[in-house]
């Protein structure tokens, strides 16, 4: 054999080797990737996505019309008649954590005229500027305890009750709820009185 041929033969057989030790090192690289998403034709799941948190300032909310639980309104406790044909019928009076009583029911229009809530939230200037169109003006009586309670509220006279209440056309309702403090747990039964209405008697659940 010749050194030309010998030579020749040599550089066919190094290309040879580079050529499977790129390869094997491009194999090899491939090879990480096969637990990124796709390269199986499937896709890992993604996370899921944080949940909005909303800042709980402890104060009432106006937008809500009912607290707590829903309230079965075939369960009627109480009602009283008021001005127009409206008639407020009470489906829950209930102690909660806390030391509150929440007190829940609907108003519905019996009349024949659209009626608007501008009376329900009392006499007190304050209260009714912050709680337009609400029940912020209910009060419960314990009689044996010779005690008044009046709807809670914040430090700015923001009720923890009903706001906001639209008219109320002839045939329609309007559910709404209030707190109280809770009388001593000896109380088991309150007037309840709400303005422009008969002041009924309420027991109190629980």
């Amino acid at each position: 054999m010749s050194m030309r041929r010998t030579t020749t033969t040599r550089r066919a057989m190094t290309a040879v080797s580079v050529t499977a030790a790129l390869a094997l090192a491009l194999t090899g690289c491939g090879d990480d990737g096969g637990d990124e998403p796709g390269n199986d034709g499937s896709s890992a799941p993604s996370a899921p996505a944080s949940p909005s948190v909303s800042e709980d300032k402890g104060e009432p909310q106006q937008e809500d019309t009912a607290a707590g639980e829903d309230v079965d309104p075939n369960v009627k406790l109480a009602e009283a008649r008021g001005q127009g044909g409206l008639v407020l019928v009470i489906n829950q009076v209930k102690r909660d954590s806390g030391g509150f009583l929440t007190v829940q029911g609907e108003i519905n229009n019996e009349g024949t005229q659209i009626r608007t809530a501008s009376a329900w939230a009392g006499s007190e200037v304050s209260i009714v500027q912050k709680n337009p169109n609400s029940v912020a003006g209910a009060t419960l009586v314990d009689k044996a305890g010779k005690k008044r309670y009046y709807v809670l509220r914040d430090t700015d006279s923001r009720c923890l009750c009903t706001t906001a209440i639209a008219s109320i056309a002839p045939g329609k309702t309007a559910p709404i709820f209030m707190q109280f403090p809770a009388p001593p747990q000896e109380t088991t039964e309150v007037d309840f009185n709400l303005p422009t209405f008969a002041t009924t008697s309420l027991k109190i659940s629980g």
